[in-house]
Order: C-alpha cells, then structure tokens, then sequence
C-alpha cells in the first residue's frame, strides 16, 4: 500500500515551488487562485523571499501548503492508499485524500497561521530539540517544572522529540535534560509554543473556521496528529483538526500505525525530505521523495 505523507513548517526555502509553476499551467492556475485568496503573492514570497523572509507564520505556512498540493497535483497516477501530514501538512493531506477542497483548506491555513501569529504575541513561549533520551524520560522531565507550561510537541522518531511552553520552563528543562543524558537539549529559533496549551487562543479561533468549512467522505484514511489512527469519518477529522493546535504531534505512533496497516511505500510531497528521514528512522521502511 502507498501512503503520502506532507510536511509541516520549516521546510520552506527561497524558491520553492517556481519549478512546478514553470512546468504545469494548472499549477499556475493554483498559485493565481491563491494570490487572489490570500490578498497578497504568496507566488512572489516563495519564489522572490529569502530564507528570513519566509520564515514569517503568515508566509510560511501557506507558502508550504501550496507547495505541496501543486507538488501532489503533477504526480502521475496519484492514488493514495492512506495519508498523513506533520502538523500544518495535515491539511496538505486532507486536500490530497479529497476531505478538503483546496481553496478552503488555503483559507483555513492562513487563518491558522494569523491565529497563531497572535498567540505567540500573547505569550512569549519557545520549543527546544531533545535527542538521545526515551520518550518517557522526556514527559517526566517536562511533568516536573513547576508553575510553568512545558509539554512534549513532538514525536518525531524514537530518541527526537521537541518540547514547547514559556521560555523560562524550556530553559529549566533543556537543563534538567541534559542533566538527564540527553545528547542535545537546544532551543529552537521558532515564534512560539505550538502544539501546547499555550496556543489556546488560536484553537479557539480556528475552531470557528473550522466548524464552519465543508468536509468531504475522503477517498482514503488520514493518519491524524492528534488519534494516530486511520480516520475516514469527516466529522471526526474536523473535531481531530481542532485540537491539533494544542494537542501533540504524534508522528512516530503515526508511521507506526500506517505500517501496521500495510504501508509498504512512502513518498514524501512537499518541499524538502524531512519526513522521509524520520520514517527510515522509526523503522527501516522504504521511503520516497514526491516526484
């Protein structure tokens, strides 16, 4: 069985997606549609911006959709037998699995993104790289800083994981981990605590544009952050699409998942191969990079 899979932010660069506008003209069609959607040239960011540029929330994340939907758009005979994306690229999956169309799933990224923008402004927060320790160890760790917001984000692969709250907890867990054995314990040069109780504001906000969005009967199961497990039913992928903003990452328990259920092929759609290391690094299977 052949699952796709999309990334999430970070995987953005300066250029990104002008080779697919060059070779397809529905491509194009997209990438106009998504100016007049968005209000501004995303077209111009992705391929003009610099690696600063586009490492604004309100660039990068429909920056990374468009990217990997125009990516998904040009595969020849694209038939997923299961999906999956990391964090923001789970609504590159909901659109490749026909639950989302394309033009609601852009707006409810850029709303994302706003919203997330703002809770960062609210609540100065940070997340930080842990490697080289178990998962349990980690949650212990993060579990035992009083008085402050620090949770596991994400799963990445056994011994990766990344870490969110205020920046005062994540500078008294980076310690206490590498006390713990941890190979690294580093902050990450992000705006804020995504995928923590710190970006309630922004659930709340998406959940509004969220509910109010038409989801579709998908052609095949989404792997979702929040449950890891195959979901086809549209009113639970919307309830799963709310909580992912405060809920984990569950990447790893995903793949695992996807493999239990007959997973033989992955292919990574999107901008870099980030994804694709992770799954060799959870278990050794065959992954791709999109065409």
């Amino acid at each position: 069985m052949k699952a796709y899979i999309f990334p999430g932010q970070g995987s953005q660069f300066p250029g990104m997606g002008k080779d697919l506008y060059e070779s397809s003209v529905s491509v194009k069609k997209m990438f106009d549609m998504a100016d007049e959607i968005l209000g501004f040239s995303i077209r111009y960011e992705m391929f003009e911006g610099t690696a600063e540029s586009l490492k604004a929330t309100r660039i990068t994340q429909p920056a990374i959709f468009l990217h990997s939907v125009a990516k998904a758009s040009v595969i020849d005979n694209f038939s997923p037998d299961m999906v999956a994306g990391h964090s923001l690229g789970e609504f590159s999956a909901l659109v490749a699995n026909k639950t989302l169309k394309f033009q609601d799933a852009l707006q409810l990224v850029y709303k994302r993104a706003i919203a997330m923008q703002k809770a960062c402004e609210m609540n100065p927060s940070t997340m930080a790289a842990v490697l080289g320790l178990e998962d349990s160890v980690v949650e212990q760790i993060c579990a035992s800083i009083d008085n402050e917001v620090v949770v596991c984000a994400n799963y990445n692969c056994p011994g990766q994981l990344v870490i969110s709250g205020s920046i005062k907890g994540i500078d008294m867990a980076c310690e206490k981990l590498k006390e713990a054995g941890a190979r690294r314990a580093l902050v990450l040069p992000v705006g804020g605590a995504f995928h923590s109780p710190l970006m309630e504001p922004a659930r709340k906000e998406l959940e509004d544009a969220i509910s109010t969005t038409e989801f579709f009967q998908p052609i095949c199961p989404v792997y979702q952050n929040v449950t890891t497990t195959a979901i086809t039913d549209p009113e639970e992928i919307k309830k799963n699409l709310i909580l992912q903003l405060t809920a984990p990452v569950k990447w790893t328990q995903s793949v695992q998942n996807m493999i239990a259920d007959g997973a033989v092929e992955f292919t990574e759609v999107g901008p870099g191969n980030v994804l694709q290391g992770l799954v060799k690094k959870i278990n050794g299977s065959v992954a791709t990079a999109g065409s």
